[in-house]
């Protein structure tokens, strides 16, 4: 079991800041990653959608065969992470539990600001997960939908980026808000530019980074890590998926994970299932 790859999953480019993460801390684990690009961005959708949505992405990567699985993506676990976690075998690991934990550390004032898709800012689950854990926060939440269509867009060095973040994070601007949950993987891809806006007196917490700390608890606490000794015996291997343009995927991939060796298979939508016919590189 413990050699299996672990399976990511998002709407499309925004998952990578959690693999980016990954291949960082966990160098000797394997990944499969499916970008869902041909139906990005799932902010605007409804959670029931969704969940269809991703739903198909896991059972997608089922049939490779993971041992574990990452929802990289806020409006993913929140649609379904309850749900998969009472139906699978493995462990299933959201984005939004971990970055609130961070946030309640990180917080001298008390007041935390979260930004996403206007899915996931609509469900609530920031909010409710916050407080559950301490109820004398103060939490404010904005949706951010076009960020997501900036990364995806592949413009996020456009000089326009700056005047619609200063726009979006006004609310932010002038009160006691000492930390901000960037709730979307797609924007640590936006960090400098949302960081010049909030000034540097406000923590920005990537959820994705926080993800993976609690994915390298749960496989030590599985017995399911990989050591160093195995890894050199059988080297990890990525694998990229999109159901997009493989092309445009496999650029951005390859300078966000700064690695001209990635290769993305294409995915084809046929009803409910996606089908790999490139299983050859």
């Amino acid at each position: 079991m413990k050699h299996l790859p672990i399976g990511f999953i998002d709407s499309g480019y925004g998952g990578l800041t959690v693999v980016k993460q990954s291949l960082r801390q966990l160098p000797n684990e394997s990944i499969i990653y499916v970008g869902d690009n041909a139906r990005a961005p799932y902010g605007p959708r409804s959670l029931t959608e969704v969940k269809q949505y991703i739903w198909q992405l896991t059972n997608f990567l089922r049939e490779k065969g993971i041992k574990m699985l990452v929802i990289a993506c806020n409006t993913g676990t929140a649609a379904a992470l309850d749900d998969l976690r009472q139906t699978l075998a493995i462990p299933v690991v959201g984005v939004i539990h971990s970055g609130c934990r961070a946030a309640i550390k990180q917080t001298k004032t008390g007041h935390i600001g979260v930004i996403g898709t206007q899915g996931t800012i609509d469900s609530g689950m920031y909010r409710d997960t916050l407080q559950e854990k301490s109820a004398k926060l103060n939490i404010q939440s904005v949706a951010a939908p076009e960020f997501v269509e900036i990364v995806e867009q592949n413009q996020i060095e456009d000089p326009a980026v700056h005047d619609i973040v200063q726009k979006r994070l006004a609310p932010f601007i002038g009160n006691d808000v000492d930390t901000l949950v960037l709730g979307c993987t797609h924007y640590p891809l936006m960090k400098q530019a949302i960081q010049d806006v909030v000034g540097s007196s406000v923590y920005l917490i990537d959820s994705g980074r926080e993800t993976i700390n609690e994915v390298s608890t749960l496989l030590d606490y599985f017995h399911l890590s990989r050591s160093a000794e195995e890894a050199a015996a059988a080297p990890p291997t990525q694998q990229f998926y999109t159901t997009g343009n493989p092309r445009l995927f496999a650029r951005f991939a390859q300078k966000w994970l700064n690695d001209g060796s990635v290769y993305v298979h294409p995915l084809e939508i046929k009803g409910e299932y996606l089908v790999d016919n490139h299983t050859n590189r």
